[in-house]
């Protein structure tokens, strides 16, 4: 420890990290034997969360996390292929129908968090704000709500439904995502000049959608310019299995090392709430998808996996560990984030004003 800080220093933290690097890679291998779905990411993922709770001390650094998010959102923009272009046009009635499912879900868990788990409005508020965990944490505890409870909360969001999502569509013929795999391309088999290529373009991606400040650049970006890359026919090639198999075990083993240092009383009563949230989401969710398949012509798993509000990488990866339109889920996923993230706070700041009115005219 640093006298100064008190925080941990480099030797120790890098200790850490190899640890849960280390925990998730054994919780990925498990499950990858056990042919769960989405094994490296799942079984990273509950391995280091139940490390973490149980007072292992564990850490992600941001810079690894974001590096390995860029292999994945390149590998997302993969699936853009040039024939997917004649089925945009298809996505609007869906993207209109996610937007107002957004709202909907939104307002209910806000009332949830408000009435029944006795949150102030602000942390009620953005705890319930159907996406972008950084940047709700962020614009929430600005404006005095409890940033712990919201990051906590969507974690365990994030978490509920990735461990959920999967497992419900294994239970139904015909989908077994333990039999498919996100990459099929082995790194021995791709040329160096294909790796580079990707890399530049995954860098390229990062760095652009910084510059003009999208939310999750380096996931969003890196999917922007892959998408570009595959569409142009610049590049068919996708990051080899091996690496996107590493990649999923860094994003796995970050989510749990989210609950590093947590009580697990403050886990337990927050789970609750998060529950019941994932619970009304995921309702809303079969709810819209049902109803949307009976107007457009799209499987009811992509919709599904386009509406669940597991995370962009994440749900992303089962579309395509699954065989689901991944393009489709992806664009979606992006276009709900960039929905919440500028509409939600100003839709807030609005209520309020409006409530600080209301109060200012009955006294």
């Amino acid at each position: 420890m640093t006298a100064a800080t008190g925080e941990p220093d480099l030797g120790i933290y890098i200790q850490r990290v190899l640890l849960a690097l280390a925990i998730g890679a054994v919780g990925g291998a498990i499950f990858h034997q056990l042919d769960m779905p989405l094994a490296w990411m799942i079984g990273a993922m509950v391995a280091t969360t139940f490390a973490a709770l149980g007072g292992v001390k564990v850490a992600m650094p941001i810079p690894l996390r974001s590096f390995m998010v860029a292999v994945l959102g390149v590998m997302l923009g993969s699936a853009f292929t040039p024939n997917i272009l004649g089925r945009v046009s298809e996505w609007g009635v869906t993207l209109a129908a996610l937007f107002l499912y957004s709202v909907t879900v939104g307002s209910i868990c806000f009332v949830l968090f408000l009435k029944i788990g006795r949150c102030d409005r602000v942390t009620a508020y953005f705890a319930a704000a159907p996406g972008g965990l950084t940047e709700m944490t962020v614009v929430g505890h600005a404006l005095g709500g409890d940033e712990r409870v919201i990051s906590l909360v969507h974690t365990l969001r994030v978490l509920l439904i990735v461990l959920t999502i999967p497992f419900w569509f294994r239970a139904l013929d015909g989908y077994d995502a333990a039999k498919r795999t996100v990459s099929e391309i082995s790194i021995l088999a791709t040329p160096l000049s294909e790796l580079a290529l990707l890399a530049v373009i995954g860098l390229a991606g990062a760095l652009a959608a910084r510059l003009v400040r999208l939310p999750a650049p380096y996931l969003t970006g890196p999917i922007f310019s892959s998408a570009a890359a595959h569409l142009t026919g610049i590049s068919d090639f996708r990051p080899p299995h091996e690496l996107v198999a590493v990649a999923q075990v860094v994003v796995g083993a970050g989510i749990g090392c989210r609950f590093a240092g947590l009580h697990v009383r403050k886990v337990l009563h927050t789970l609750g709430l998060a529950t019941c949230a994932t619970a009304i989401m995921l309702a809303g969710t079969v709810a819209f998808s049902l109803l949307l398949h009976g107007t457009v012509d799209i499987p009811i798993p992509a919709l599904v996996l386009a509406f669940a509000l597991g995370g962009l990488a994440e749900m992303s990866l089962v579309a395509l560990a699954l065989g689901a339109d991944a393009a489709f889920v992806s664009t979606h996923h992006i276009m709900r984030i960039v929905f919440v993230v500028v509409i939600a706070p100003w839709v807030f700041q609005m209520m309020e004003r409006r409530r600080a009115a209301r109060g200012g005219m009955a006294t």
